[in-house]
C-alpha cells in the first residue's frame, strides 16, 4: 500500500503564529512549502479535536469536531469578521515558544464570538449547508458544548439536570430552543475550522504532500460521543465510567498509564455491525490521506482498570474485537491506508493480529539504542512493512534520550551506530539512519530535525501538566534545514518524485 517515502511529525498547535498557538494560516502553508522543498512525502499531525482534560489531543470533546483554537484569525480578518483590535486582543500575553492553554481559554472564544456576531447572510448560508452535510455529528457536538457552558463547565456526569443528561426528548427540545444562539456559535466555529482545514489539505496535496492523521482508540469520558451513545461504553447509571482504559507498567511508566477513558462495550458495538467505528474511519478518510490508529493492540486485547484506582497496576487484559472490526471496515470502505500504532506491551498474539491485518506497524529508533542487544526497534531490524520513527510525540527526543537518558555504554553504541561526528547534529545522523532503513515509510519529528533536547518534548505519558505545548520558531523552518532533509531523502532514495 505504501511506497518508499518519508516525512515529518509536527502538530498544528506547534506551528509558529502570532496568536499563542499554531493555526491553519500562513505558517501552515509555509510548512507545506518547507516539506515540498525538503523532498518529503508526509506531514503527520496529532488528533485535530477540541481538547479537554489536560489539554491532550487524545482527550477531546468529540471524535469528529475540530479544535477551534486552530482557526486562523488573520484569515477571519481578511473576511471582515475581525478587526485590528480583535487581533491585538488575541495576541495578548502569548509567547512564541509554548502554548498557554489557560490564556487561550480566557481569550480565544471571546474573539471568535465577535466573528460570529459579524457573520454575513452569505456566510451563514454556507454554515447552514455545512450543518446539513454534517448533521450526523455536529448537532450533538454543538449542543453538548452549549450544555457544558450552561452547567458551568461541569463534567457530563455532574450536570444538574438528569433529563438532559440522559437525552430525554422533552429536555432535548427545551434546551435546543433555550441555547439556540450558543449552539449556532459552535456550529459556526466548526464550519470555519473545516473550511480552513480542507483548503490547507488541498494545498498540501497539490504540493505532493500527504497528511497522516490520527484516530485515538478511545474517546474522552466527558464527550458528546459518550453523551450521544452511552450504550457503547461501560458506564454507571450516572454516566461515569465503570472501567477505564490504560496500559500496564511499561518503558514509559513503572506504574502503567491510567488514561481514564471509558472502555467500549464491544458486544453492543458489534451488534450493529460496528457502524460507529466505520463512520469514524470514514470521516478520517475525508480529512487525511493516511490514518494512524492509536493503541492498535487494544483491539486485540485492552487493559481495563476498575474506576477509582490511582494507577494502572491493578488492571486486567480483556479480549477486544480483533479482526471482526477490521473486516467490517474493509467490507464497508475497502482497503483503507492505515498505520497501526503497535507500541507498548506487545506479545505474540498482538504480532499475529497485526500480521493478519496487513497494516504496517511502528518502530522507534530511540527504543533500539541498546548496547550488546538486538531488538525490533534498531533500524537494522526494521521490516519493510513498517513506519520507522526517530522518536515520537510521546517519547524523549533523540538527543534527550542519547545524551541525557542512556547509559554510557548505550550512548557510545548509539554514536557509533549512527556514525555521529562533529560535522553534523546528532538528530541529523539519526534521520540519515532512519531514511536509509528498509522501512516503507521513515518519519522524524521536527524536534529531531532541529536536534532539540528535553525542553522540546511534546508529551510525557502518565503525567499531567506541561504537555502538548511545544512550538517551533519560525526561523527554524529554513532552507538549510529543508536542504538537509532533501539530501537525507535522496541518500535514502526516498525523494518524493513530485518535489
Amino acid at each position: 500500500m505504501f511506497q518508499r517515502s518519508s516525512g515529518v511529525v509536527l502538530h498544528i498547535s506547534s506551528l509558529p503564529s502570532p496568536y499563542g498557538i499554531g493555526t491553519m494560516g500562513e505558517d501552515a502553508y509555509r510548512f507545506v512549502d518547507f516539506l515540498h522543498d525538503a523532498g518529503q512525502t508526509y506531514w503527520q499531525v496529532l488528533p485535530l479535536g477540541q481538547t479537554g482534560f489536560g489539554d491532550s489531543p487524545y482527550q477531546c470533546f468529540s471524535a469528529a469536531a475540530g479544535n477551534p483554537y486552530f482557526i486562523d484569525l488573520d484569515t477571519l480578518a481578511e473576511m471582515g469578521l475581525l478587526n485590528e483590535q480583535d487581533l491585538r486582543d488575541a495576541d495578548a500575553e502569548t509567547t512564541p515558544d509554548a502554548v498557554d492553554f489557560a490564556a487561550l481559554a480566557e481569550t480565544r472564544f471571546v474573539v471568535l464570538r465577535r466573528a460570529f456576531d459579524r457573520a454575513t447572510p452569505e456566510l451563514l448560508g454556507k454554515m447552514a449547508a455545512f450543518r446539513w452535510d454534517n448533521r450526523d455529528w455536529v448537532e450533538d457536538y454543538a449542543m453538548f458544548m452549549s450544555l457544558k457552558n450552561h452547567f458551568d463547565h461541569k463534567a457530563l456526569w455532574d450536570w444538574d439536570d438528569e433529563a438532559i443528561k440522559h437525552r430525554e426528548p422533552e429536555a432535548m427540545r427545551k434546551y435546543s430552543f433555550e441555547l439556540k444562539h450558543e449552539i449556532d456559535f459552535y456550529v459556526f466555529m466548526q464550519y470555519l475550522f473545516f473550511d480552513q482545514w480542507m483548503k490547507l489539505h488541498a494545498y498540501a496535496n497539490e504540493k505532493g504532500i500527504q497528511i497522516i492523521g490520527d484516530i485515538p482508540i478511545y474517546v474522552s469520558p466527558d464527550s458528546c460521543d459518550v453523551w450521544a451513545h452511552p450504550e457503547m461504553f461501560k458506564l454507571s447509571d450516572s454516566l461515569k465510567p465503570n472501567g477505564v482504559a490504560g496500559v500496564p507498567p511499561d518503558y514509559y511508566s513503572a506504574t502503567g498509564q491510567l488514561w481514564g477513558n471509558p472502555t467500549y462495550n464491544w458486544k453492543v458495538i458489534e451488534q450493529d455491525g460496528f457502524k460507529w467505528w466505520i463512520w469514524r474511519v470514514r470521516r478520517n478518510l475525508a480529512l487525511f490521506d493516511v490514518t494512524r490508529i492509536d493503541h492498535f493492540r487494544g483491539f486485540q486485547a485492552y487493559w481495563e482498570v476498575p474506576a477509582g484506582e490511582e494507577t494502572a497496576i491493578n488492571g486486567k487484559w480483556i479480549k477486544g474485537p480483533r479482526m471482526k472490526l477490521f473486516k467490517a471496515i474493509r467490507n464497508a470502505l475497502g482497503d483503507v491506508p492505515i498505520i497501526a500504532e503497535d507500541l507498548g506491551d506487545i506479545d505474540d498474539d498482538v504480532r499475529k493480529f497485526l500480521k493478519k491485518s496487513g497494516y504496517p506497524g511502528m518502530r522507534v529508533m530511540i527504543f533500539g539504542m541498546r548496547a550488546n542487544e538486538t531488538n525490533d526497534h534498531i533500524p537494522f531490524n526494521w521490516p519493510k512493512n513498517c513506519v520507522g520513527y526517530t522518536s515520537t510525540h510521546d517519547s524523549e527526543t533523540i538527543c534527550e534520550q542519547i545524551n541525557d537518558k542512556c547509559t554510557e555504554a548505550d550512548r557510545k553504541f548509539a554514536y557509533e551506530y549512527l556514525r555521529t561526528s562533529d560535522r553534523e547534529p546528532l538528530g541529523w545522523s539519526a534521520i540519515r539512519t532512519a531514511f536509509a532503513s528498509q522501512a516503507d515509510i521513515a518519519m522524524t519529528t521536527m524536534q529531531d530535525v532541529l536536534s532539540l533536547g528535553a525542553d522540546a518534548r511534546m508529551n510525557t505519558p502518565s503525567t499531567l501538566g506541561g504537555n502538548w505545548s511545544w512550538r517551533v520558531r519560525r526561523e527554524a523552518i529554513n532552507p538549510d534545514v529543508s536542504g538537509f532533509l532533501r539530501r537525507a531523502a535522496f541518500g535514502g532514495k526516498r525523494l518524493n518524485p513530485r518535489t
